[in-house]
């Protein structure tokens, strides 16, 4: 879609949004202040996950993280543990280390310049004009899943519409229709408009204030534009996992995934664990034995748990195994069971201590 407007058409056009916005813009804790670390962690935090899951980590998070200086100062072990279960634990490790830079390099403040929001790990072209533009009022337009579906109906774009041609070409539209004296409140709008109400399966067109310009409304097509996005298959996976309790309550976690993929444990501590295909439990006590050294006499099965991690439909199988005495070896750690929510591990992780968490413990 090229914006076929005049001048003074545009302008109308941008002000319908931005008064629409100043109407119906919801209370989130990010938009309490302009802060650019408070925006950069919110809208690292969002990186595909939904706003309603990542609030409650989002406020916990800048309790004990208040600045970028307290983050930068933070072991890496705390931060994790303050994002444990949000997913994606590149993003806190990015997160963590562009902060160090931002203080060693940019005197604690979120640099103003495109190129250098770029060079900071982890940001990418989406999340450095997200945080210039609402922070710093600099005149970059965003384009994320929610801006491109409002686009692509506005100009009715049919197609994939990550295929990098309609991509860029959606790009040129979101910089085309940027207000530029009000960067901020634009994005903001527009990224609002398709989360509450230009959504993916049932737009609420009679309430959008864009619909007079919008050519998917004109053409009866908002339920079909855009084309669904082409989904992997989905690979299903089994993976035992082995809890071995000493008699003190104490558990062994590893660090080396080694038998599996590490995405599902974001290299965390973990419980041994290993993907099976039929034979669990001499799977998992071969596994145990071979990279611990550890013989068992017998494992207890627990309830399974399910996990889903992008394409991939997860069983947990976790085992229970009473044992005299656990080893000390390089990488890993003897930690009491019930302290488990205190160290940086995945959620994966926690479901499958949740299991034996049910058990006493003389069983």
């Amino acid at each position: 879609m090229k914006p076929r407007l005049s001048a003074r058409a545009l302008a109308n056009f941008q002000k319908k949004l931005l008064v629409w916005f100043q109407h119906h813009r919801r209370n989130l804790p990010w938009r309490a202040s302009r802060d650019p670390y408070r925006i950069w962690v919110a809208e690292v935090m969002l990186q595909q996950t939904r706003i309603a899951a990542v609030i409650p980590y989002y406020d916990r998070f800048l309790d004990r993280f208040p600045t970028v200086e307290s983050l930068a100062e933070a072991r890496s072990p705390e931060v994790l543990q303050h994002w444990s279960g949000l997913g994606y634990y590149s993003r806190a490790r990015n997160l963590h280390s562009a902060a160090k830079e931002i203080v060693a390099a940019h005197a604690g403040k979120f640099p103003r310049r495109l190129d250098e929001a770029l060079a900071l790990p982890g940001i990418g072209h989406y999340t450095a004009a997200a945080v210039l533009s609402i922070a710093y009022d600099v005149p970059l337009a965003v384009l994320d899943g929610n801006v491109a579906r409002v686009l692509a109906r506005l100009g009715a774009i049919r197609g994939d519409l990550r295929e990098s041609t309609r991509w860029q070409q959606l790009k040129n539209t979101a910089e085309a229709l940027l207000a530029r004296n009000a960067p901020s409140d634009w994005n903001q709008g527009l990224m609002e408009l398709g989360e509450i109400i230009c959504t993916p399966q049932i737009p609420r067109c009679g309430e959008c204030p864009m619909s007079r310009w919008c050519r998917a409304y004109a053409l009866n097509l908002p339920r079909v534009i855009p084309a669904p996005r082409k989904k992997r298959v989905p690979v299903n996976i089994q993976i035992a996992a082995a809890i071995l309790r000493d008699p003190q309550g104490r558990t062994i976690l590893v660090k080396d995934p080694g038998a599996h993929d590490d995405v599902l444990f974001s290299r965390m501590w973990q419980f041994p664990a290993i993907e099976v295909a039929t034979h669990a439990e001499t799977e998992l006590t071969n596994h145990v034995r071979e990279s611990l050294g550890i013989e068992i006499s017998s494992l207890e099965p627990l309830a399974t748990a399910r996990h889903g991690v992008t394409f991939r439909n997860i069983t947990l199988l976790p085992f229970l195994a009473n044992v005299c005495e656990l080893p000390q070896r390089a990488r890993t750690r003897i930690v009491a069971l019930s302290r488990l929510r205190e160290l940086p591990v995945s959620s994966a992780t926690h479901k499958i201590a949740a299991a034996a968490a049910k058990q006493p413990p003389d069983r």
